[in-house]
């Protein structure tokens, strides 16, 4: 690691600065949207940035403040503060600490590679979800009002704010992003376009329109900032915990998606684990100075790696770039107009929502694009936990159904009507042959879950005229215990009615499951075989004694 930093000082360097150009921005923006204060924004985005890049698993990746965070962030922060207006900010930023400390828990345990198996619908709702959000609490600042606390009062005041419109916020905000979508892309390496319109907005806002009325960002702290130990409040636990889960998943997610991102740019591969632990000490620390909690920012980590970072010293610097905005700087952003940094907000909720899926919306399944929708409109209107937890159940159930399908429709029933079969040998056909369908052969095809248990239990249960079942494993690598339950099941009711079961084929994770339920224990030991052509033999011995000649 030390000698690829050493190869790349100059492209880390740029990288690290200019992503701290357009880091800068979004930070005072997603701090002031937050309710908190734009000096949030900014200790956020260097503990996160800072901490990440040191201790993360993605070594291009710039962190921060995001969107999602900082909408999720503004909830816990405005409810916190209405239940307790005193030490409400202090539980606030405890949450934050505790957020960090989960995703260090879901690094340790090794649940990085589980995080990102999100459904693709579920994402894209959300995701979607939260860039409308970022719209609706921006429109007041950009009409020249306070922003709402919430999505429903944003809409429901919105025709209020309409009529009582400042028309030079609304200038102001409107050209914001009007120049963040006309800035030339060969011009957005060295000035990149966030930062040219706080510039050029900002100047409009005192030299062109002088409009004392118009919001403005007003003084940001300089120098160190204060250490907020972690309070927890008894009463409180559900709410704080319920808090800092859902920032742990969301970060833990935006954090891994924009980690795929850089893979896919720079041909590397994460160590997804250790990323999350990287994430989860920098929340952490940016709780304690009482700083917006962060993820992966795919936007800075795309132009990290355009301007040559490789290496985790492009984060550092990036970190240290903003460092000197709050140790010095700080004055100079004072006079950042609301509506400007609105219009950068709703640039940054427009890149959010996943357009590119819902230009296909028509051509989707329906079940996808209902489950889109709902989680679209969960996100929106109830929470973001809420909205994620119904899509994965909803999604995981509709994908256990197909397989169930699927692994019933490949199981092979060598039965009275089917007594000949490709699968066989030439001596186990003429074994099933002269057995005139009296042995049932069950030749299982892949793993088999518990969802195509009760469809193959149903399928055995139309089959009446044999005398003898055979369960062929030889085939299955893994089952689980519920499919061992139904098996068990299909062994008692043969055995009920006379009938000799023979489990032949079972490699040792499916013999384990069935020894460790006691399952194998139910049959004699000719029952148990390891080749197709022995329990044959066996069977048709058996069944010879009685067998008429």
């Amino acid at each position: 690691m030390t000698g690829s930093i050493r190869s790349n000082i100059r492209g880390d360097l740029f990288g690290g600065i200019t992503a701290a150009v357009v880091a800068l921005p979004l930070a005072l923006a997603f701090g002031v949207s937050s309710g908190i204060g734009a000096i949030a924004g900014l200790y956020g985005a260097i503990c996160v940035g800072l901490f990440a890049a040191l201790f993360g698993g993605t070594s291009t990746q710039i962190s921060g403040p995001t969107g999602p965070m900082t909408v999720v962030m503004a909830a816990v922060f405005t409810q916190f503060v209405a239940m307790d207006p005193q030490s409400g900010p202090i539980l606030a930023f405890t949450v934050v600490i505790m957020s960090g400390a989960f995703q260090i828990l879901f690094g340790l345990c090794k649940l990085g590679k589980y995080i990102t198996l999100v459904p693709f619908p579920v994402i894209s709702g959300f995701m979607s979800g939260i860039g409308v959000i970022i719209i609706l609490l921006q429109l007041g600042p950009l009409l020249g009002h306070d922003a709402q606390a919430d999505v429903l009062s944003a809409v429901i005041i919105l025709p209020q704010l309409i009529s009582d419109m400042n028309v030079n916020a609304l200038l102001l905000g409107g050209g914001a992003l009007l120049l963040l979508y006309c800035w030339p892309h060969r011009l957005a390496q060295l000035l990149p376009s966030p930062l040219v319109t706080l510039f050029v907005g900002t100047l409009l806002s005192i030299w062109v329109l002088q409009d004392s009325s118009l919001a403005v960002i007003g003084e940001i702290p300089t120098g160190l900032p204060q250490v907020h130990w972690p309070v927890f409040e008894p009463g409180l636990a559900y709410e704080m915990l319920k808090a800092a889960l859902i920032l742990a998943a969301l970060g833990s997610i935006d954090s891994l998606l924009t980690s795929l991102v850089a893979d896919n740019m720079t041909k590397t591969h994460h160590d997804s684990d250790r990323e999350l632990i990287g994430q989860g000490i920098g929340n952490m620390a940016a709780g304690l100075i009482g700083g917006l909690p962060g993820a992966g920012a795919t936007m800075r980590t795309v132009v990290n790696i355009r301007a040559g970072g490789k290496t985790p010293l492009s984060g550092a610097v990036h970190s240290l770039i903003l460092v000197t905005v709050v140790m010095g700087a700080g004055p100079l952003a004072e006079h950042i107009p609301h509506a400007v940094l609105a219009g950068i907000l709703i640039k940054v909720g427009l890149d959010i929502i996943d357009w590119k899926f819902l230009r296909r919306l028509l051509r989707a399944p329906i079940f996808v694009v209902c489950l889109m929708l709902l989680v679209f409109g969960l996100t929106v209107f109830v929470d973001l936990v809420t909205a994620v937890l119904v899509g994965v159940f909803l999604a995981n159930i509709i994908t256990v159904k197909r397989l169930a399908d699927t692994q019933v429709a490949a199981l092979e029933v060598i039965s009275r009507e089917n007594l000949q079969s490709e699968l066989l040998s030439a001596r186990e056909n003429e074994l099933l042959c002269k057995a005139q369908g009296r042995i049932l052969l069950y030749h299982f095809n892949g793993p088999v879950s518990y969802g195509a248990a009760k469809g193959i239990t149903r399928k055995l249960q139309q089959e009446s005229q044999f005398d003898a079942l055979i369960l062929d494993f030889s085939r299955v690598p893994m089952i689980d215990v519920s499919t061992a339950i139904a098996i068990e099941d299909m062994i008692v009711d043969s055995q009920a009615a006379q009938r000799e079961v023979y489990v032949i084929g079972t490699n040792d994770v499916v013999h384990n499951v069935l020894s460790r339920m006691e399952i194998l224990s139910l049959l004699p030991e000719h029952c148990l075989h390891e080749r197709r052509e022995a329990a044959l033999e066996t069977a048709y011995s058996q069944l010879s004694r009685v067998m008429p000649e």
